[in-house]
């Protein structure tokens, strides 16, 4: 393959920024255009060193670097890489990368880099995409989990179970075709036990997969209630900023108002509505339509009400369209007199928190409750976990015919045809760690990577 280069920081000023070259021309490539300050050329180092010296573009050097040398296969790719840090700004950085193509690289593809690392065998695709998903992080718990995977806790999960697949539908191949040899006959009633096993541990990855979206994508939420209520304060108090305007006019809000925010350790993607109600308002009207849009198309819906202020049917209303969706009855205005009766909607929500949003007060109980109502307040990072639908679609095909093979095993069916059942399994579960994937499943999970990763 080629000896590939990109610029592997961020397109911003910075400390440092640094173009990685990688290929069996790399150490080659980067001795063209960087100069020690011994004049040692990297292609003496070993891998894991380090050289100060300066980069070098038609003859005069343009700035200081570091070269760091990795010899393959220990390596992030698996091959040789070189990684020159030069000072951080954005006309640096390219000049540097520039000398490094005209020293003999090809621009790396989006995501070339870990595609080489998983082509290479240094991770399987779970692990891969949980680069993907690291670097996309907004959240805690998202970054812990994505790390976890990376460290192949799905992997282990996933090649246990393909390890208990692979062993039975080795010992019924043998048997069967074989019937006349001193094989060891795999019992019918551990042929129940393992697929039993094996169905229960993919169970759980399914069971967990909307909990891990919820960390890994963050949770859709809209901020609904009548005129007034606090829903922009809400949004304020979440966001930390002034983003959506507070005024005592009602109609103030008038479009929705989008905003991410992390709370408790997930991503809210919020989004403050107009004030529900009846209004004449062409441009309000078209708000308030918005609003009932973002309320049934939510995965959260907060909706907010006025503890000052008697209940009407317009919260009610709100209460009714509430009822079974994932809700939270947010009460603010608690540092007023109350006067509204939860009690006549309380049963349509499955969570209540009582707040006051100018004052930030009730953050700690909000997120508390979004956690529990979510599902997330108990999620483990450390638990292995499916990333994404694709992983999804594999361990549920493989999880579909373990079923069948466990009913084929208990109603007396010959081995033959459950090893059939047992081997699409199988590689359904190979599909998923990328070891029978197809070139094009490959190819489209790596051009969503960034250029430089």
């Amino acid at each position: 393959m080629k000896t590939i280069a990109a610029i592997a920081t961020g397109n911003a000023v910075g400390g440092i920024g640094v173009v990685r070259i990688s290929g069996d021309e790399a150490i080659a490539v980067a001795d063209k255009v960087f100069k020690s300050a011994d004049s040692t050329p990297l292609s003496s180092l070993k891998g894991y060193r380090a050289k100060f010296g300066n980069i070098i573009e038609k003859g005069k050097a343009i700035d200081n670097a570091v070269a760091l040398v990795f010899r393959g296969p220990k390596s992030y790719t698996g091959e040789d890489v070189v990684e020159l840090s030069v000072h951080g700004g954005l006309l640096i950085v390219q000049k540097t990368l520039q000398a490094v193509l005209t020293a003999g690289a090809v621009p790396a593809q989006a995501g070339e880099f870990t595609k080489r690392a998983f082509l290479n065998g240094k991770m399987d695709l779970t692990q891969a995409e949980s680069v993907a998903d690291l670097i996309s992080s907004q959240g805690e718990e998202n970054m812990k989990a994505s790390f976890n995977a990376l460290q192949g806790s799905l992997s282990k999960t996933i090649n246990s179970v393909l390890e208990r697949l692979l062993d039975c539908s080795a010992l019924m191949a043998a048997w069967v075709d074989y019937p006349d040899e001193e094989i060891e006959e795999l019992s019918n009633d551990k042929l129940i036990d393992t697929l039993s096993q094996v169905r229960s541990q993919l169970d759980n990855l399914l069971k967990n997969y909307d909990c891990g979206q919820a960390i890994t994508n963050g949770i859709d939420t809209a901020i609904v209630g009548r005129p007034n209520v606090g829903k922009s304060s809400l949004m304020n108090m979440l966001s930390g900023t002034d983003k959506s305007i507070v005024t005592h006019i009602e109609g103030t809000t008038r479009d929705v108002v989008e905003g991410d925010v992390t709370l408790g350790g997930i991503v809210l993607h919020l989004r403050d509505t107009a004030g529900i109600r009846q209004s004449d308002d062409v441009v309000e009207s078209i708000g308030i339509e918005k609003a009932y849009n973002a309320l049934d198309n939510a995965q959260l819906v907060l909706a907010v009400f006025d503890s000052s202020k008697p209940i009407d049917e317009k919260d009610v209303e709100l209460a009714e369209m509430c009822a079974g969706k994932a809700a939270v009855a947010v009460i603010n205005k608690t540092d007023l007199h109350a006067e509204f009766d939860i009690d006549k909607i309380k049963d349509r929500f499955k969570k209540t928190v009582y707040i006051c949003a100018k004052d930030s007060v009730g953050l700690e109980d909000l997120s508390r409750c979004v956690n529990e109502l979510m599902g997330v307040a108990e999620f483990d990072s450390s638990a292995p976990m499916l990333a994404n639908a694709r992983q999804k679609q594999n361990c549920q095909n493989a999880y579909d015919e373990i079923c069948q093979a466990l009913d084929g095993a208990k109603s007396g069916m010959t081995f033959d045809a459950i090893n059939v059942m047992i081997d699409s399994a199988a590689d359904e579960l190979l599909s998923l760690t990328g070891r029978k994937a197809t070139t094009e499943v490959v190819n489209n999970i790596f051009s969503k990577f960034c250029v430089g990763k």
